[in-house]
């Protein structure tokens, strides 16, 4: 193990998790940028960060970060991060692959007393049961003998401003006592807010995937309350804004649940837990609630629009926002195409609009073409289906110009004040 003042990292996978991490490490040692994505490098080196989680003038200013797609120029590194993408299956089981092929790749030029820390969400275990033996059998080396391993979970939410990587406290683990102080100073480094040092690595994946899927839990119980209170005749945010007069209840609100935490973690937590001879009810109850919100909100949206007299069949729709939350450009995983598909299967007519998402991007993982002009008078309905701050500033007025003279404005994530349109979730 080297000392850490020479620790030279390489960061696999420059998305939202690595690049912020890489930049942030940049400041004070070399560090190696590694993508698979020969676009998303020749942005970087331009300087230039699509995700927006770095502004350009930092990205630019990074003189000791290096950006390549060639697994050569990490062989130098002897800290190596790893941070690619663990997303779910259509069976909404885990899929490794990346993960297991970033550890093949690491396997080439993984040296002795080198350290390999993986960032990427898992199931308790998989790092020393899956990862680890890939880099073993591909370098010939042996574990917690020639080179050792770690595991940091990512905390990083995206499109926060405020919340940001060296703010939010970090966990730490180590395969072994020494490397587990090794690593807690290494990131100890960079995070201003502090360090918590997990006696395992399990411990430390186990914390990580809980996290997500306890807010997945709580959103999940809200948007019961919501379906509820909508058959009830209640508004849900007056129900939610008494209640949260009491100190110890919690602020959360119903929703769409996308993106490639909330949605996706749960699902590791619930394999393991099978595999291990143990059936999982409330985390996959859950599950079934918040994955059902699309539809159920485009069922909603269905009733008004019949309820306003309009004919179902060719109505013409707006959806204002397609990313999995506000002010973020990550598409990854976002529920709003439920809603899409729900509402097209009504025969209607639906235009969607986000400029914050990338429209080639939408268009390639769901077919979707973004409306980037938008004309008044033209909508029997416009739903407000992401909170960016854009849709905001517009206001009630303008919003509803876009609609007919007869139309219906669903406020699905509470973009609007109490009163401000004709349906709420």
């Amino acid at each position: 193990m080297c000392k850490l003042e020479k620790a030279k990292v390489g960061v696999v996978g420059l998305g939202y998790v690595g690049l912020p991490l890489a930049v942030e490490f940049g400041k004070t040692r070399d560090v190696v940028g590694f993508d698979i994505n020969q676009n998303r490098i020749n942005e970087l080196v331009a300087g230039h960060d699509s995700t927006l989680e770095v502004d350009d003038k930092l990205l630019i200013s990074a003189k000791n970060l290096k950006f390549t797609s060639n697994v050569a120029d990490l062989a130098d590194c002897n800290v190596y991060i790893v941070t690619v993408p663990t997303p779910i299956d259509e069976a909404n089981a885990p899929d490794l692959t990346p993960l297991r092929k970033a550890s093949a790749m690491l396997a080439t030029v993984v040296k002795e007393n080198d350290v390999v820390i993986y960032e990427s969400t898992v199931y308790p275990g998989a790092t020393e049961e899956v990862c680890i033996p890939i880099v073993e059998k591909g370098s010939g080396l042996k574990f917690n003998q020639d080179f050792y391993a770690g595991y940091s979970p990512e905390r990083i939410n995206p499109g926060d401003k405020v919340n940001t990587l060296t703010k939010i406290k970090k966990i730490t683990s180590g395969s072994t006592p020494e490397i587990a102080n090794f690593i807690d100073q290494l990131y100890g480094s960079i995070i201003t807010a502090g360090t918590h040092s997990a006696s395992s690595i399990k411990v430390a994946e186990a914390a990580k995937v809980i996290e997500n899927t306890q807010r997945d839990l709580n959103i999940a119980i809200i948007n019961e309350f919501a379906k509820i209170f909508n058959l009830l005749g209640i508004d849900t945010q007056e129900v939610l804004e008494a209640a949260g007069t009491k100190w110890n209840f919690l602020p959360f609100k119903p929703g769409l649940v996308g993106g490639h935490c909330i949605s996706v973690d749960p699902y590791y937590l619930t394999y393991k837990a099978k595999e291990e001879g143990y059936q999982p009810e409330v985390i996959l109850a859950g599950r079934r609630i918040n994955d059902g919100m699309g539809r159920y909100t485009a069922t909603q949206l269905v009733k008004a629009v019949a309820r306003k007299k309009i004919h179902i069949d060719e109505a013409r729709v707006l959806i204002l926002g397609f990313t999995f939350k506000g002010d973020c450009p990550d598409v990854r995983n976002t529920k709003i195409i439920d809603m899409v598909d729900e509402l097209k299967s009504f025969n209607m007519q639906v235009d969607v609009h986000d400029s914050w998402a990338d429209a080639s991007e939408v268009k390639h993982e769901y077919g979707i073409e973004l409306v980037k002009n938008l004309t008044p008078n033209q909508y029997d309905a416009i739903v407000l289906a992401v909170d960016h701050t854009e849709f905001k500033e517009w206001g009630e007025d303008k919003i509803r110009t876009l609609g007919k003279q007869n139309h219906v404005l669903y406020d699905v994530k509470y973009v609007l004040p109490l009163g401000h349109s004709d349906l709420r979730l």
